[in-house]
């Protein structure tokens, strides 16, 4: 199990980072490779991504959802990744995203791209783009606010 610890600042207020995580099916936006993701109900997500020239499809659950504090989630099925985004104010319009990701690669492609960092470089890309997205924007495109 490969684990990666990942983190941005974003500059905006904690509710509008927030709010905007929690709008799944808008990552493929700004994280690569991920083609789709279908949020099914409160819980449950499943996802379709293009991992090197492998495509994967995965359900995911939801686990703990603390608005403004957390999002923690655990895949179900044959592909194993489980993490959590915790979010902080840095004062009244900056927000810092941390984010712990475990993950078990597959095959040759997926081994091979974490021995070298490229899982690595791939999550911090994906919060960059997040962070340009969100601060683009000015406002989130959407909000859920329930707590699991």
């Amino acid at each position: 199990m490969s684990r990666f610890e990942k983190s941005v600042e974003v500059d905006q207020p904690i509710s509008t980072v927030y709010n905007q995580w929690t709008q799944f099916e808008t990552f493929p936006e700004f994280m690569e490779g991920v083609e789709n993701v279908q949020q099914l109900d409160d819980r449950r997500l499943h996802w379709k991504a293009k991992i090197g020239p492998s495509e994967r499809e995965w359900d995911a659950e939801i686990t703990q959802q603390e608005p403004d504090r957390l999002i923690a989630w655990r895949a179900t099925g044959d592909v194993r990744n489980d993490g959590q985004v915790r979010f902080t104010p840095i004062g009244s319009d900056r927000t810092k995203v941390d984010v712990v990701f475990e993950m078990d690669p597959e095959g040759w492609v997926e081994k091979a791209g974490d021995a070298i960092g490229v899982v690595d470089m791939r999550i911090q890309g994906d919060l960059n783009r997040f962070k340009t997205f969100i601060e683009s924007r000015g406002a989130e495109t959407g909000a859920w606010r329930g707590q699991i």
